[in-house]
């Protein structure tokens, strides 16, 4: 988002990403790792596996997505805001990724999409009306997290589902990398009660998400 943008306009611009978001089929900037990997022999179970899967993953792009956004709002400093919105660049080429993949497998996105972004979003804001040292601990903290869930998912995916696995691996490269740079920008760490609630909150959409 451009540094010269009053807060009014980035406001209008972040209604504008969220309803994109939510809405609008996603684009990417990358090609989908997934793309020369051949497409594996999978059970209906399977596929249902795979797909609810791949659906907490967008369901959790979805969410990052407000998050930055909401964040953005309030950075201080023109690096800062350069920094989320860099990151969600990327989280945006996972977004799609993610609902390529789902369609593939025959599956749906949340039903709760909606909620997932506004309830991030509003976090996002919160977190972003810190200090900026304090909201890139946010994101280094969140995209730790992030890390290990996709981290998880990797070990559950059905073992010849070599194209979920390739979108999952590289989506936790970008987030390791997400994480690292807002940590060597300044990000602060943040208490333990923050961190704790930060996973009682990712717990919460994963679980909801495998089902809605």
């Amino acid at each position: 988002m451009p540094s010269a943008l009053t807060w009014p306009d980035r406001l209008i611009a972040a209604v504008d990403q969220g309803l994109r978001a939510i809405a609008a089929p996603p684009g990417t900037s990358r090609e989908s790792p997934a793309v020369a990997t051949p497409e594996a022999e999978l059970s209906a179970d399977e596929r249902r596996s795979s797909a609810a899967l791949m659906r907490v993953n967008h369901a959790g792009e979805i969410a990052a997505q407000a998050l930055y956004h909401g964040q953005s709002l309030f950075a201080r400093s023109t690096e800062t805001r350069e920094l989320l919105a860099n990151a969600a660049r990327e989280e945006r080429d996972h977004l799609a990724w993610c609902a390529a993949r789902i369609e593939e497998l025959g599956g749906r996105t949340s039903l709760l999409t909606p909620l997932w972004y506004a309830g991030s979003f509003g976090i996002g804001v919160l977190a972003g009306l810190r200090a900026d040292a304090e909201s890139l601990g946010f994101v280094h903290e969140t995209e730790r997290q992030v890390e290990a869930h996709l981290r998880d998912h990797l070990s559950r995916l059905p073992q010849q589902d070599a194209k979920s696995a390739a979108i999952l691996s590289r989506m936790a490269e970008d987030e390791l990398h997400h994480g690292t740079t807002a940590s060597l920008a300044g990000g602060a760490e943040l208490p333990v009660l923050v961190r704790s609630c930060m996973r009682v909150g990712g717990e919460i959409l994963r679980r909801v998400a495998l089902i809605l």
